[in-house]
């Protein structure tokens, strides 16, 4: 075979190995959580941001809410079932922590947290076993009561037209008197996005 022409084939077949051979993330840097980046056209955490944001604020803000109360306590609130009525994978815990948390932080309101009461439970039974000083042990029977339940449900629609597709996310959230049943405040947060589909060279 010709020297020169075997040369070549073997610095061609080192290129496209360079090309297309594994690839890694080796350097990374941190960045702001709260900067705004849309890399992709699914729902991603700063569309988890806005909501969680937009339903504390409301639910602080509303009128149900503006007095305090004359023993001075708190309206205690769970974020209950969230919804996933979108065609995505979306982790609705990390919403429902999220709102949770937006709404500790308002000051306005005291939590009740829907996993902890399973390990509360779990608990009790530890410290009914016999190991723990029945003196000093704790049993249900003391939990603070709720007074509200708030659930909320999350839908999408998909609109594609030759390159454009448009993204349509609404939340909606209740909040329920567990007393009485009734819907004390209610209210939606929607979401829009807009790309362009476009070639993706290497």
């Amino acid at each position: 075979m010709n020297p020169h022409r075997l040369l070549l084939s073997a610095c061609l077949a080192l290129t496209l190995s360079a090309c297309y051979g594994p690839r890694a993330y080796t350097r990374g840097t941190y960045e702001d959580p709260n900067t705004i980046e849309m890399l992709s056209d699914r729902f991603n955490e700063n569309d988890l941001q806005l909501i969680a944001k937009k339903m504390a604020n409301s639910l602080a803000e509303s009128a149900r809410f503006q007095q305090p109360r004359q023993d001075g306590s708190l309206p205690i609130v769970l974020v209950g079932k969230l919804k996933n009525s979108t065609s995505e994978h979306i982790d609705m815990r990390s919403l429902g922590d999220k709102i949770q948390t937006a709404l500790a932080q308002t000051g306005r309101f005291a939590l009740v947290d829907q996993a902890a009461r399973q390990d509360i439970a779990e608990e009790y039974e530890y410290q009914q076993s016999g190991y723990v000083d029945p003196n000093a042990a704790k049993g249900p029977g003391q939990q603070t009561s709720v007074d509200f339940l708030m659930t909320g449900d999350l839908a999408s629609i998909i609109q594609e037209v030759g390159n454009d597709k448009l993204v349509y996310y609404k939340m909606t959230a209740k909040l329920s008197n567990v007393r009485t049943g009734l819907i004390e405040w209610t209210d939606e947060k929607q979401i829009r996005k807009k790309f362009e589909k476009q070639g993706v060279s290497w």
